[in-house]
């Protein structure tokens, strides 16, 4: 069994009785785009052997589709927010992160955190909504779950583990600084080798990279101390006792990492973080016609499939011109998830799609 279902083997084992043959119920907190879609390939597959899973998730969700056929369960609760506010949201996220100048490294997370904050702010109107519905957290304490998957990137999860009782698995690709993983998870990090994430150092760093690494760690737990201060506010006035957000995050029995260990620079790790990259891949499926035969085209030159993610696809016509441009100049078939005007330089070696089957794409051998 490949390695990566390791990880989802214990989720199972959480979330099963201790009886033979009985299986568990999961209660959900996910969030977004990426995040949602990686998760559902998890849940996906505990349906598939038996667990019952519920969703819970807002009026205002994205991409989270309680309407579409599915034997996941889904929690719809209101929220005075609306969809359309966080896709402006994210939206303007995605615009900050993609079109600020390249400002230093403080400066430019300096300018980041004001809209970081405000996605924070979200989160925790949400949560609030959930937690302190008392009629919503009744029915879920009656529900009597097994186990919450939740997704760290947005709290939340945690505290309603806390509340129901219940162990919880945290799924998670990295925060920023490492800072979750060092206060709540207990991994180590020591600065002098290993780099903090985002900062473009490399685990090779001369004596005064080292100190710049350990000025972006103390830069970041500071960060993270005004981040929690609200959140350690609702979690105390949610449990009536006095708590801290790191310290109900620090209860997870898992972490699930999304990206492979030797993607990573070398660095200590603790039993219970398992790395799960690739747990969405799935055997590919035919291609539509038009595209296999553009893609079967290509020669031996193979081809290039290039997608920004989930969250973006549309930019500025002067970007796009500067990408087109670039890729007009490979000898390569380029297959490019792009929904906004044509690019006036676009090559003839490159067709644009509003949406892809990128897991069937990356199948083909001749794929760079």
């Amino acid at each position: 069994m490949p390695r990566k279902w390791i990880s989802v083997l214990l989720l199972l084992q959480l979330s099963c009785h201790f009886s033979p043959g009985s299986c568990g119920k999961v209660l959900v907190w996910p969030t977004e785009y990426s995040h949602w879609i990686n998760m559902k390939t998890i849940l996906d597959a505990l349906v598939q052997r038996g667990h019952e899973v519920t969703v819970l998730t807002s009026s205002a969700s994205i991409l989270v589709d309680p309407n579409k056929p599915s034997a996941i369960q889904f929690e719809i609760y209101p929220t005075s927010l609306t969809k359309d506010d966080f896709e402006d949201l994210f939206t303007r996220i995605i615009s900050k992160w993609t079109y600020m100048p390249k400002y230093a490294f403080f400066t430019y997370f300096s300018l980041m955190q004001d809209i970081i904050w405000e996605y924070n702010d979200c989160i925790q109107t949400l949560c609030k909504e959930v937690v302190l519905n008392k009629k919503l957290m009744t029915k879920l304490q009656e529900s009597r779950f097994d186990v919450v998957l939740a997704d760290a990137a947005g709290p939340c999860g945690e505290l309603l583990a806390e509340l129901l009782k219940v162990p919880f698995v945290y799924s998670l690709r990295f925060s920023v600084g490492y800072t979750i993983e060092r206060y709540s998870g207990g991994l180590p990090f020591p600065p002098s080798y290993v780099p903090v994430i985002l900062s473009e150092l490399s685990d090779h760093m001369t004596f005064m990279e080292r100190v710049k690494n350990m000025i972006y760690v103390l830069y970041f737990d500071f960060w993270f101390q005004t981040f929690t201060e609200k959140w350690d506010q609702l979690c105390s006035k949610a449990l009536g006792r006095p708590t801290t957000l790191f310290e109900l995050m620090g209860k997870a029995d898992i972490w699930l990492i999304r990206t492979y260990w030797d993607f990573e620079f070398p660095r200590p790790l603790l039993p219970n973080f398992v790395f799960v990259g690739g747990l969405h891949c799935k055997p590919a499926k035919p291609l539509p016609k038009e595209m296999e035969e553009f893609a079967q085209s290509s020669g031996e030159n193979g081809i290039v499939v290039f997608s920004l993610g989930s969250m973006v696809t549309n930019m500025t016509e002067e970007r796009a011109n500067v990408i087109a441009s670039a890729l007009a100049q490979l000898p390569q078939k380029v297959i490019w998830r792009y929904d906004g005007k044509k690019p006036d330089t676009l090559g003839p070696n490159t067709r644009l799609y509003k949406w892809i089957p990128q897991n069937d794409l990356l199948d083909i051998r001749r794929m760079l």
